[in-house]
């Protein structure tokens, strides 16, 4: 079951960017793994050869990896989120 916001949702409100882009976090991990699972298994069931599947698979962790010291480190999650010009 999805988590229950206790007030509207508002993108300037801190907590509901935090909680939202953690989701779109897990999401980007969910998606990867289920495609880079499926792929390592095609690649050994019908002994394919993909070179191209590690490269995809190590560009995708960077990726993963990328987001997540954004979202730990970097994302300003104060009151008043910094507009862009």
């Amino acid at each position: 079951m999805p988590p229950r916001w206790p007030r509207e949702p508002d993108r300037k409100d801190p907590d509901y960017r935090k909680i939202d882009d953690r989701m779109n976090f897990a999401i980007h991990v969910a998606i990867a793994a289920c495609i880079n699972s499926g792929l390592w298994f095609f690649h050994n069931l019908k002994g394919t050869t993909w070179e191209w599947l590690p490269w995809l698979t190590v560009s995708w962790i960077v990726l993963v990896l990328a987001h997540l010291i954004y979202i730990a480190a970097i994302a300003n999650y104060s009151e008043t989120p910094t507009k862009s010009t």
